[in-house]
């Protein structure tokens, strides 16, 4: 049973001031001596980081397309245990998903699952009396859809807000907080989005304490959290990692009304060592948790600093980041590449995703990498981004053939495969194509996965570990 107070902050569109109003409101909880869980809707890896910070907790995400609508209320539960409020970071506009799939995947939907109200943050620069026929339409639009309040944002003067708040009168959603166009936080972006907080955390701590301190000044503390706690239970268990990955191996299920094989409990299991610092910033928490719960050590490491591996490393997964900023620096790390090419030769298991595909490639925009993959990665004009259905081609460390998965790529770089592997993935969507590598022990790919949709992953994963 899901019983925290809860909040969904979303927004007509983009750009609206969803993140900043988000983190903010955490923040500002969070210096009241509250226990803030912060979430984020969909696949986004970097707003999570700073929820992070803002909260002291592990940021989590909520992706309905990638782990299924009926998993969005157990691992909202799992992250915000013990919590006294949760705030979750909408994604895009509130109603837009999944592209052709409805409200699939949308900020509405998991706000729905969640029995959740919304906080609707409008961008009112270029608006006055307007306003109120816009949250009209979107308090209206889904008669599901709890709309408890508003926070305008960009703000420019004492009688635009005035005129605001007059026109809003009339639509019967009250004005939650204003923010005034004059307080901007500097949270600086690039090709991907914003800069990830690894790296740039000192930055990264004093924008959050801006965000917080914006919010705090601008918003109703008080009326935003009696909203919150206004939000009715919701049936349902809490995800457990240690229950989940005893759902069968090879990223499978059991039959309905099959028991789980009893998830493994070996204290010291085979080592797994997990790509950290600023270059790889792109993971889930879940992942590790699994990992754990399926029997492994997980050590992080950074490629940027380390020049070995772990001792002891049985396995290595490496997540997605940044590889393409910091080619150079790993280049120029040869003790590290070095020791990654030869587990790899060793036929050890190693996941590779995004980032990590690209560092186990021969080269980067020229730059020798790990030269796991006879591969040659580079920069590209086009961006790569959707959601993604998928089936493993190939029997690997994670996935035995014909296991179907859902995925999600983002990435502006492209990679001019040679010879030597099996692909690792189908896709289906948006066109058919094949994807991804699979040698020896190694699956790299493109595609990012969410391994709670799939317990069975991390549980073949750590198997092939203790080979």
């Amino acid at each position: 049973m899901v019983t925290v107070p809860r909040l969904v902050v979303a927004a007509p569109s983009s750009g609206s001031g969803k993140t900043t109003v988000a983190t903010g409101l955490m923040a500002a909880f969070a210096g009241r001596g509250l226990s803030v869980s912060g979430h984020k809707v969909g696949p986004d890896y970097i707003d999570p980081g700073y929820h992070a910070l803002a909260t002291g907790r592990p940021g989590r995400n909520l992706d309905a397309y990638m782990c299924g609508p009926e998993l969005m209320a157990p691992l909202f539960a799992h992250g915000a245990q013990g919590c006294d409020l949760a705030v979750v970071e909408g994604v895009m506009g509130l109603y837009d998903g999944a592209s052709g799939q409805g409200e699939l995947a949308s900020t509405a939907q998991v706000a729905k699952l969640l029995r959740a109200p919304v906080v609707l943050v409008v961008d009112a620069s270029s608006q006055s009396r307007s306003v109120a026929a816009l949250v009209h339409g979107f308090a209206s639009w889904d008669p599901q859809v709890r709309i408890g309040g508003v926070i305008l944002n960009k703000v420019g003067s004492d009688r635009h807000e005035a005129l605001l708040r007059e026109a809003l009168d009339e639509s019967g959603v009250p004005v939650l907080g204003v923010l005034r166009r004059a307080e901007p936080v500097a949270v600086p972006s690039r090709h991907l989005g914003l800069v990830p907080v690894a790296e740039r955390r000192g930055d990264a701590v004093a924008a959050v304490a801006a965000m917080g301190a914006q919010v705090r000044g601008g918003c109703d503390l008080d009326a935003l959290l009696a909203l919150a706690r206004s939000a009715p239970a919701v049936p349902g268990e809490v995800w457990d990692a240690a229950q989940a990955v005893g759902a069968g191996a090879g990223g499978g299920a059991l039959p309905r009304g099959s028991a789980p094989d009893p998830a493994p409990q070996t204290p010291a299991g085979p080592r797994v060592a997990v790509a950290s610092g600023a270059a790889f910033t792109f993971s889930y928490a879940e992942h590790v948790e699994l990992l754990a719960a399926a029997g492994a050590e997980v050590v992080p490491f950074d490629p940027l600093r380390d020049e070995a591996l772990p001792e002891g490393t049985r396995g290595l997964v490496v997540g997605g980041g940044f590889p393409e900023v910091y080619a150079p620096e790993l280049s120029a790390n040869e003790p590290l590449r070095k020791a990654v090419a030869e587990l790899a030769a060793s036929g050890a298991p190693v996941a590779a995703e995004c980032a990590g595909l690209l560092y186990l490639a021969r080269s980067l925009d020229g730059l020798p990498m790990c030269g796991v993959l006879d591969a040659e990665g580079r920069m590209s004009e086009r961006l790569t981004l959707g959601y993604r259905d998928a089936v493993a081609l190939s029997d690997s460390v994670l996935a035995a053939p014909g296991t179907r998965m859902r995925g999600h790529e983002f990435h502006r770089t492209e990679l001019a495969p040679g010879a030597g592997s099996e692909p690792a993935w189908g896709m289906h969507q948006p066109e058919r194509r094949v994807e991804g590598f699979v040698q020896q022990g190694v699956h790299a790919s493109y595609l990012h996965t969410h391994w709670a949709s799939a317990p069975g992953t991390a549980r073949r994963f750590v198997e092939r570990c203790k080979g």
